[in-house]
């Protein structure tokens, strides 16, 4: 990994307000481990088969076999990895839960010294996602990432209802998991008119300052629940407030460049503040 990138992302996350929950350090469990880096799709998985594909700034994910699959089939998928991976009780468990965005985070990389069970699903909204948390119910992670919400914004749904789904799904996975480290990641912006992405007029009609507007409120919540808040947005966007393209397919998706700061940022947040909290 690029010195200078962790470098200059540490001194971007530690100049950010990062809530931590009180009380954090007596609801976690002492299971740091040095262990390698896992990923839990089982090998034939369509997340595995598409993780191996070569991928360039120009390429949209889209055009991936993940997509084949019906949400149903996703939903199956995702339970019958969630299901093996309880069965096999790794330290250091860390749940991706979201929608697209999550789902194409390329295996490799993922932070390294952790093991990692990917539910995301393309297209997900915060309800569908809430319904479907008992997917992984059984597993216990020592770490929950959850990034959703611009699909409902997509699809119009408003930002009370949004909130409501987010402070429940966090409420669910405090009650399932009270023993690990639950992330609320802030929504992602779009790029504006430099989007390329098929439902760009969509795009276009939301403005960036709702996505913070709604992030605000996320960060409210995280704090009001006892649950950590990870930032991102400032860390994409440019001078305007939108999604750097260089960071993005199609103004919406991440490419690897995108996805190699957000891996930065979840190693450093998780070594800053994460890891402390378990000794």
């Amino acid at each position: 990994m690029n010195g200078f990138l962790a470098f200059v992302l540490l001194t971007m996350l530690r100049s950010l307000e990062m809530p931590l929950p009180s009380g954090a350090r007596a609801n976690q469990a002492a299971q740091a481990t040095t262990s390698s880096s896992t990923t839990l799709s089982s090998t034939t998985s369509p997340r595995n088969q598409a993780s191996t594909v070569s991928m360039d700034s120009s390429t949209s994910l889209e055009a991936n076999p993940r997509r084949q699959l019906s949400y149903e089939e996703w939903i199956e998928q995702l339970g019958r990895e969630a299901k093996a991976i309880a069965q096999q009780k790794p330290k250091r468990l860390t749940v991706l839960a979201g929608d697209s965005i999550s789902l194409w985070f390329p295996v490799e990389m993922l932070p390294r010294e952790r093991v990692w069970l990917n539910q995301a699903i393309s297209g997900e909204t915060s309800a569908g996602l809430l319904k479907r948390l008992d997917l992984f119910e059984e597993t216990a992670p020592e770490t929950i990432f959850v990034m959703i919400g611009i699909n409902d914004v997509i699809r119009g749904v408003n930002d009370r209802t949004i909130l409501a789904n987010q402070q429940e799904i966090v409420r669910d996975l405090k009650e399932s998991h009270p023993k690990a480290q639950i992330v609320l990641q802030s929504i992602l912006p779009h790029a504006g008119d430099a989007a390329t992405w098929e439902g760009r007029d969509r795009l276009l009609a939301i403005p960036n300052r709702r996505i913070q507007e709604l992030n605000d409120e996320l960060e409210t919540i995280a704090r009001e629940e006892g649950v950590y808040f990870l930032n991102l947005y400032p860390i994409f966007t440019d001078s305007a407030g939108d999604l750097r393209m260089e960071y993005s397919t199609d103004g919406l998706h991440l490419n690897p460049k995108g996805y190699e700061i957000w891996s930065v940022a979840l190693q450093v947040y998780g070594h800053e503040l994460l890891e402390p909290e378990l000794q």
